[in-house]
């Protein structure tokens, strides 16, 4: 489910549990229904699924100056690729292993595939003659808050996406 601000603007995406407390507690109203139409029913009470939820009050989103390092948004970032060799990835690696200073931030992380990561164990690019594919960057944008967002699928959900993304 993706959870609007009062004024419309994309804040995150909810759980389907997390969605319908906030609309039966009147804390937000359903936008859109989900597509399929699917509808859960209690014991007195016939609710149709929520896609898009919108707050009936409007909150105030500190900014913050960096995105949080998740393993999620990291695998987001370098589209599941192993940044050593392109295969599909499935762990993280720190480019100059923590054992040796490095640091657990965005230039220091990459996605890397299960075979490179072991290879790759607590040793330097330098000591194994390799390269990465890609440099680490920082993402940027409001739009790394929405995990998951640009992938659902759900074509109700572009119109609000495409405020984040401009």
């Amino acid at each position: 489910m993706l959870l609007l601000n009062a004024s419309y603007e994309p804040l995150t995406t909810l759980p389907l549990r997390r969605a319908i407390l906030l609309v039966l507690r009147e804390k937000a109203e359903v936008v859109h229904g989900d597509a399929g139409g699917a509808v859960l029913h209690s014991a007195t009470t016939a609710l149709s699924v929520p896609s898009v939820i919108r707050l009936r009050r409007y909150i105030r989103v500190p900014y913050r100056r960096r995105v949080p390092l998740t393993r999620v948004a990291l695998m987001r970032r370098d589209g599941h690729h192993c940044a050593y060799c392109g295969k599909r990835a499935e762990t993280i690696d720190h480019v100059i292993p923590r054992s040796r200073g490095g640091a657990h931030v965005w230039e220091n992380v990459v996605a890397s595939c299960k075979p490179c990561n072991h290879r790759k164990a607590d040793r330097l690019l330098d000591e194994l003659g390799w390269k990465l594919n890609v440099t680490p960057t920082v993402p940027r944008g409001l739009h790394w808050r929405l995990i998951n967002g640009e992938h659902h699928g759900d074509p109700q959900w572009a119109p609000y996406m495409a405020r984040v993304a401009a």
